[in-house]
């Protein structure tokens, strides 16, 4: 669950902030920051299926396992984003966000009722 948070976290930082562009730059490599979104919307993603797993595990194991489908989910949030050039990369990981969030609610709320 950390690891999946803090890589989130990361990969949100360095998309939506020029956290990694300074950083980088410092560095002399500035000449790949214009591939960082290529490699970090998808980061953030994987990073959030992970989440979904770790929930469910926490969870106790309820219902079918999240891995399949928050990958897939995941890989075509992905390629969407990259299709569509970046546009509404906000919008779509503000939805992926959303979706995990409504995924621990109902784990909560099924464990509750068992």
């Amino acid at each position: 669950m950390k690891g999946g948070l803090g890589g989130a976290l990361f990969a949100a930082l360095c998309c939506f902030t020029p956290l990694l562009v300074v950083v980088l730059a410092g560095a002399g490599l500035s000449a790949i920051t214009g591939w960082l979104d290529y490699a970090l919307f998808p980061m953030l993603f994987l990073c959030l299926a992970v989440v979904a797993q770790a929930l469910w595990l926490r969870a106790g194991r309820l219902g079918p396992s999240p891995k399949i489908w928050s990958t897939l989910i995941a890989v075509l949030l992905s390629i969407l984003i990259i299709a569509l050039e970046f546009r509404g990369a906000l919008i779509l990981t503000f939805v992926a966000a959303v979706l995990t969030g409504a995924y621990a609610i109902s784990l909560n709320r099924f464990a509750k009722e068992v």
